[in-house]
């Protein structure tokens, strides 16, 4: 099912200070986000895009906290047979512009936890 760690995303109470620091310290590259309806920018190592950042929010302590993290998997279909099956509930999303297939599901501890599957494999 899982394959690789995709990302982590990050709240950002200031987002461009957050930009700023993964740029400046340490050497991240913002680059292309797909037109989700909220602020946010994505930083990329290599060609890859691993810090998801959402502006506008974060702890009030400052100390910023994660959103979610991300994993990129395989099947699509056996991934939500095996969810119900489970009794595990999930949210589904498709990303605009992209058509990659996102399934949410949240850890014993509350943390939201996000599969992505390449449009192509979802009828695996």
């Amino acid at each position: 099912m899982l394959d690789r760690l995709d990302h982590v995303t990050i709240l950002a109470g200031d987002l461009d200070a957050s930009v700023a620091f993964y740029e400046g310290v340490l050497g991240l590259a913002r680059g292309p986000r797909p037109p989700f309806g909220f602020p946010g920018a994505w930083l990329y190592l290599a060609e890859r895009p691993v810090i998801h950042l959402i502006g506008g929010c974060g702890r009030a302590d400052g100390t910023g906290t994660i959103d979610h993290l991300a994993f990129h998997a395989q099947g699509v279909d056996a991934t939500r047979a095996r969810l119900t099956g489970l009794g595990i509930a999930f949210e589904e999303r498709v990303v605009p512009g992209q058509g990659l297939i996102q399934l949410f599901v949240r850890d014993p501890n509350g943390v939201r936890v996000e599969l992505n599957f390449d449009a192509p494999a979802a009828s695996s």
